[in-house]
């Protein structure tokens, strides 16, 4: 059981028997009466997000999640498939579920997938992934301005500014926290 002191970021809770991550956390001590802790939370499964107010003393469920390491597979009409490597046990998430997570899986990718009552609702990528660059803009000649980004496409579909020297077959690496460039990778 947590207790309103328990409260923070980040912090996965059960309330109405949904699993809720709180997202922003603020303490509150007026003058008289008891403390407040207003939350901002995120519903885990719908994504839907909520502002709720508790004051001292309420408690809560910790939420009943399982975070397991998973290989993804392939990609097929019914979504993405990922599978224990331990019991062989397969999953699918759909393409709402991993939301722009989907553009940088790899087959054969090691990643921790969130689940909740055997369901998958979340997943966790490595940092950093390598995907080869199917499509950008040729590099004019003297078009060296510091800063000069252009837009280039890479081969799951994800499309990001890169710098002026990249070109079409470069593999590149991408911060898949905030779908950045990072590198251009040797290969």
């Amino acid at each position: 059981m947590y207790t309103c002191s328990d409260l923070r970021k980040g912090l996965k809770l059960m309330i109405d028997g949904e699993p809720y991550v709180i997202i922003q956390y603020d303490f509150t001590k007026p003058g008289k009466g008891q403390a407040l802790y207003k939350c901002k939370m995120r519903n885990m499964i719908t994504g839907n997000m909520y502002d709720r107010t508790y004051r001292s003393g309420e408690t809560f469920d910790p939420a009943d999640l399982e975070d397991r390491s998973m290989q993804f597979l392939y990609k097929d009409e019914s979504g993405y498939v990922f599978m224990d490597q331990k019991t062989y046990e397969q999953i699918t998430l759909s393409e709402e579920t991993l939301g722009d997570d989907r553009f940088f899986l790899i087959d054969n990718m090691e990643v921790k997938i969130l689940a909740f009552n055997g369901q998958g609702i979340g997943i966790t990528l490595p940092n950093f992934v390598n995907l080869r660059v199917v499509q950008a803009d040729p590099w004019v000649k003297g078009d060296t301005a510091a800063g000069n980004n252009k837009p280039a496409t890479v081969e799951s579909g994800y499309t990001l500014q890169v710098p002026s020297f990249v070109e079409e077959g470069d593999m590149i690496q991408i911060d898949t926290r905030t779908g950045e460039y990072v590198t251009r990778v040797k290969e």
